[in-house]
């Protein structure tokens, strides 16, 4: 199928073309040619004021529930959320049931794909049964697809379990993900600790649950000089070691979510269980934090952290609801909402293309005549909202339906297949 997109303005830092407003000709999944203006035939023109293209966006942490949990959500319907939100490209979660423990549940997970435009690549998990207390078979996973090893939901407690991790992973160039979470300072808490927690009588995690965690983590990553990329980093003393940690030359990135970027603790007055989510919203000085960490580079990278529930795990007593948000589709309008005011786009663009395919390790994809065609195509001051009946994700636990916002995603164009 040949495409022939008009007048678009790239966004793509690794492109000669960033910041201009090109045509771009697509034929046989390739960009066959750029340029100013183009008369070529296609089967199909795309041509609408304010377009913008970029790579395709990649999502390095996401959570499509199958197999085990196909009533919260299906990789088919993930899938589809996927390419809502111009992604072209998910790493999906091992907290399945079973988990992403071995050679053949990487194989189960990639197979799924089929021929869908969004490629997903698993994440193998650290421990045998995501248990935490001995290591998984990573290096048979790695062969079989997985890009990197995570617990996922489950950060590695064990000191001892993620020290091995880290030296086992560095004898194929390996990269261990992690949430910076301390389970025996946080297991009881359902919000952040302070002074709103104490005014509604809820038990708090305290900043020191993230820090500690951060502290020991880096610790390890210096004596054992591997490779690690932190999950969702939600304070502004995680923001500070981990700046401190890059200046000091370690191999260490990180990502925060939509949410956090958002969000804060103040939406716990409601008793809204849709904004129960692990790590915790934090205070207003802590989102700002990471809003100047992701503007300065600190914070390397966004990700969606989508992490579906059905009614059931939601619509109960919040301390016994479930916790996570379903906004992958929603992740361009929200991230513009929190941060379209102090953070360009070109750096917004940056943290959901360029950089997660460096950190992860995917093939490298740039606006250019040539390669192959992997494209993300959107309307930075586009109008559009999500309702229950429009939405593409299977769960229910998204407080942002129905919410006006900016940043409409058009479609995507990636393995000779388009959306638009």
């Amino acid at each position: 199928m040949s495409i022939l997109i008009r007048q678009a303005k790239v966004v793509d830092t690794a492109s000669s073309y960033h910041g201009k407003t090109v045509d771009i000709f697509i034929e046989k999944g390739k960009i066959a040619a750029i340029g100013k203006t183009l008369h070529k035939k296609s089967k199909k023109e795309i041509a609408l004021r304010g377009l913008h293209v970029s790579p395709g966006f990649v999502d390095i942490f996401a959570d499509y529930a199958e197999p085990g949990y196909e009533h919260k959500e299906t990789i088919a319907t993930g899938l589809e959320t996927a390419a809502a939100g111009g992604f072209t490209n998910v790493c999906l979660s091992p907290n399945t049931l079973p988990g992403i423990t071995d050679k053949a549940s990487v194989e189960f997970v990639k197979q799924k794909t089929g021929h869908h435009p969004v490629k997903l690549y698993p994440l193998g998990s650290i421990t045998k049964e995501i248990a935490g207390s001995s290591l998984a078979e990573m290096i048979d996973m790695k062969h079989a697809g997985a890009l990197a090893f995570t617990d996922g939901w489950k950060p590695v407690q064990d000191a001892n379990v993620m020290l091995k991790a880290l030296e086992y992973v560095k004898s194929f160039d390996g990269l261990v993900l992690q949430m910076p979470l301390d389970h025996s300072i946080s297991s009881n808490g359902l919000m952040h600790e302070g002074a709103i927690s104490t005014q509604l009588g809820m038990a708090g995690i305290p900043v020191l649950a993230e820090t500690i965690m951060l502290h020991r983590d880096i610790e390890l990553l210096r004596y054992t000089q591997s490779r690690l990329h932190v999950m969702g980093v939600s304070t502004e003393e995680g923001v500070q070691m981990i700046r401190k940690a890059k200046k000091e030359g370690l191999d260490i990135s990180c990502s925060v979510t939509p949410y956090h970027l958002l969000c804060t603790e103040e939406a716990m007055l409601t008793y809204d269980s849709m904004y129960k989510v692990l790590p915790v919203l934090r205070s207003e000085k802590d989102r700002k934090a990471l809003i100047k960490g992701l503007k300065d580079g600190t914070i390397d990278c966004i990700t969606s952290h989508h992490r579906p529930q059905d009614e059931d795990a939601k619509q109960k007593e919040f301390e016994y609801a479930a916790a996570g948000m379903a906004i992958q589709e929603l992740l361009l309008g929200l991230v513009m909402e929190a941060v379209a005011e102090t953070v360009s786009l070109e750096r917004v663009i940056d943290a959901i293309t360029q950089k997660p395919r460096n950190i992860i390790g995917l093939p490298g994809a740039a606006i250019a005549e040539g390669a192959n065609a992997d494209i993300s195509l959107f309307l930075p001051e586009g109008n559009f909202q999500i309702t229950h009946q429009t939405k593409k994700s299977q769960a229910v636990n998204n407080p942002f339906l129905n919410k006006n916002l900016k940043g409409k995603i058009l479609g995507i164009i990636h393995h000779h297949q388009s959306t638009i």
